[in-house]
Order: structure tokens, then sequence, then C-alpha cells
């Protein structure tokens, strides 16, 4: 072989070495930039098998209740911290993409005397606009029975970590169907999630009947 042919090959040689560590390199970098991508587009949600939603959730037992204020479905403004003196439940929901079992829970609160006590008050949040519960309520006339609060940001899902709990079909997107009670001086003093999504009258009374 001459000396040229030789050189030519050795070229070529360290083109193919040189193509084949540009694509390794391109290849691990992807990976690594893949995998960091996964990390922030699904947060650590669990820490030691338990969500860190479950955790921020179950931390609010015996705590004060975050406050907020939200429009009601009849255009008031509700504010928790104004209703100190009067025993409050909340009850995060799916809303409008949960029919019937949520929808089911809210009629059952308006039928039920019990939850429309002078020092009771019963608040169904949802993350729907005015306009879609509208639909709901034409489809199932007697959910208008109920107080609703719209909490369109969810920012208030948020704050009380329902947004990702066991009952939630669209983790991080919508509640599911979550309970908690309020005491008079605005202590949480009962948190239920509920995959079963069952009307929980029964069991909600009897937490009620504990409280001064």
């Amino acid at each position: 072989m001459t000396n040229l042919n030789k050189t030519t090959v050795i070229v070529a040689l360290s083109i193919l070495i040189f193509i084949a560590a540009v694509v390794a390199a391109a290849y691990i970098l992807g990976s690594n930039n893949g995998q960091d991508n996964q990390q922030a587009d699904h947060p650590a949600e669990h820490h030691e098998g338990q969500s860190v939603y479950e955790d921020k959730f179950n931390a609010l037992l015996g705590q004060p209740a975050p406050d907020f204020t939200l429009s009601s479905y009849d255009d008031k403004k509700i504010t928790l911290s104004e209703l100190k003196g009067k025993k409050v439940v909340l009850f995060f929901t799916e809303g409008v993409m949960c029919y019937p079992s949520c929808w089911n829970q809210i009629a059952a609160f308006g039928k039920d005397k019990i939850f429309r006590k002078d020092d009771t008050v019963v608040l169904s949040v949802v993350v729907d606009t005015k306009n879609e519960w509208k639909k709901a309520v034409d489809k199932m006339p007697e959910l208008a029975s109920s107080a609703i609060l719209h909490d369109v940001s969810k920012n208030v899902s948020k704050e009380y970590g329902v947004l990702s709990l066991p009952s939630s079909m669209h983790k991080g997107q919508f509640p599911g169907h979550t309970y908690l009670i309020v005491d008079k001086d605005g202590v949480i003093r009962f948190i239920k999630d509920d995959p079963q999504m069952a009307v929980r009258n029964d069991e909600l009374k009897a937490e009620l009947e504990k409280l001064n």
C-alpha cells in the first residue's frame, strides 16, 4: 500500500471515530436531558411511598384552616374566616366532570336539614366556572339548593392539598371527593378523602355532633 493510500485510510478512520464519538455523546446527553425533563414534568410527588399532597392534606388536621375568599354560584363572596362561630363542612369535588357521584353528594347536602342548621355551613368547592356549573344545575336542579364555591384558579385546592389525593381521577388538575370539617374556632377537626365517592352524610353528621 502506498503512503498516499495509507494516509487516506488513516484520515477516513479518524473521521469515522470522530463521528461515532459525537453520536455517542449526543445519545448520552439526550438520555440525561430526557431524565431531567421527566423529573421537571413530574416533580417528586412521593416521599417514602406517600404522596407529598397526602402529607400536606393530612398535616391540616388540628391546624387552623387556611383562609380563603371565593365567589359562590349565587354571586356572593364567601370568606372562610368570617364564618367563625359556625361549624363548616368543606367538600372539595371534581364538580361537573364527576357525575353522578359528586353531584349526588352535593344534592344530599341540600336535602338534609342537619346541614342547614344555624350553626352549620356546608360549602362545596369546585374548579368549574359559573357557566360550567350551570350545565350541572340544568341537568340536576336540586344541586341549586347547596352552596357552591368556584375555585377556578385552583389556588385554594392547592393550598388544601386536594388535587392529587387517591380520590382524584385527574391528578394535579382536579380535586376528587374530599371532606374537611372546621370547628367554630376555625380549626380543622376532621378530614377524609373518599376514593369510593359515596354519600357520607351520616358520617359527617356524627363528626359534627362531636363539636360544641
